[in-house]
């Protein structure tokens, strides 16, 4: 499998350090080492490596150094910038890390001009069906049940993904989380994660969790921003501009594997589409520089459109995502009213038949649409 950032990091290792970051085992550091056939790689967590970086002593005749976890090692931006501006490259310097490292270079800004960063997300329908032969319809089952991080999405049985999930969340939650973050009350964040996957899809409101929780509001912020740099989760907040009476303030958050969301079908389908969404807006703001953003429609009186797609500061996409009902939610019709040259979207997995109306909006076929999602074409119907 090529993943699908392959050939843009590769186009840009010539010119700039690159850093790739992404949720624990989406595929970094096997993306990384396909980039080449020699390379030297390190990873921060191991004793041997630490010594060889402490002292700069890899193989400047490789073609790559691949440094995972970097971020981990203390002013790790002052010594990479010193060795890009001392040396240069080549060898060209690819950085890894499962924690947001654009939240890392912020600080200080010290490797300003000298780095291009991709987000890597875990697979979803429009990336396997690149590399597969099988239909659709198949790939979208075993990715709904099994997720989309590789491992146990090729491995191909609930039972299977069920164990790994098990471990994948332990591990965030004690090891990366304990190495980055003072924070010791596992055990309630353990039990904010819980209430979050009752929440998929829905607004949620910081003092309702800090009074489940009986923590301070700041305190469950901060909580949510860990879990968030540690892509765990991420934030999906309302769209305000031009909308009269929308809620400014309750974000939603969805899980990078959207099978937290187990319990709810339609909550577990709205994620799995957050996540495709992002990974698609991530990709174009990565390699085209493009402004995006995802966020959500929602009125006072409780009308709401599962997302907006912005591109550039212009909304282009409202989609709403549904597991059977064909008829187009009413909530367009108020909405397209303020965003008129907005596509409007409804998604339906369970569909006999695709159709269109005057007013634009389209009612369209969920499986077909995410295997060849493409948020750049905006063609909206005429009235």
């Amino acid at each position: 499998m090529e993943r699908y950032l392959k050939s843009k990091i590769c186009q840009d290792l010539p010119h700039k350090i690159v850093l790739v970051m992404g949720a624990r085992q989406c595929g970094k550091t096997t993306l990384a080492r396909s980039l080449y056939p020699t390379y030297d790689y390190y990873n921060f967590d191991a004793l041997q490596d630490r010594q060889t970086l402490l002292k700069q002593s890899w193989d400047r005749r490789k073609p790559l150094i691949i440094f995972d976890e970097l971020h981990k090692m203390k002013q790790w931006k002052r010594w990479l910038k010193g060795i890009y501006d001392t040396e240069g490259i080549p060898p060209e310097l690819l950085v890894t890390g499962n924690a947001r490292l654009d939240t890392f270079t912020k600080v200080g800004d010290s490797l300003a001009g000298r780095y291009f960063q991709f987000h890597l997300h875990p697979l979803d329908l429009k990336e396997l069906v690149q590399f597969s032969t099988e239909n659709p319809v198949v790939l979208f089952q075993r990715l709904y049940e099994c997720s989309g991080f590789p491992e146990p999405y090729l491995k191909g049985t609930p039972v299977y993904y069920k164990r790994w999930r098990t471990t994948h969340l332990d591990i965030i939650l004690r090891q990366d989380l304990i190495d980055l973050y003072t924070v010791q009350d596992l055990k309630t964040i353990e039990t904010l994660i819980l209430l979050l996957k009752e929440r998929v899809g829905s607004s949620v409101s910081y003092s309702n969790l800090a009074r489940d929780l009986q923590k301070d509001v700041s305190t469950i912020k901060r909580w949510l921003q860990i879990l968030e740099n540690l892509y765990v989760i991420y934030r999906v907040t309302p769209y305000s501009q031009k909308i009269a009476r929308s809620l400014l303030k309750e974000p939603k958050f969805y899980f990078y594997d959207h099978n937290h969301a187990e319990n709810n079908e339609g909550a577990k389908l709205e994620n799995l589409v957050a996540n495709a969404l992002l990974k698609e807006l991530d990709f174009i703001r990565d390699t085209l520089g493009e402004r995006v953003g995802l966020y959500y429609l929602r009125t006072k009186e409780g009308k709401e459109i599962d997302f907006l797609v912005s591109i550039n500061n212009k909304p282009t996409h409202m989609i709403e995502v549904k597991t059977q009902e064909e008829q187009p939610t009413p909530s367009f019709a108020h909405f397209l009213k303020f965003l008129p040259n907005t596509q409007a979207i409804q998604l339906v997995k369970n569909i006999r038949r695709e159709k269109t109306y005057p007013s634009g909006v389209e009612v369209r076929e969920l499986v077909p649409w995410l295997a060849s999602m493409n948020l750049l074409s905006h063609n909206v119907n005429s009235k």
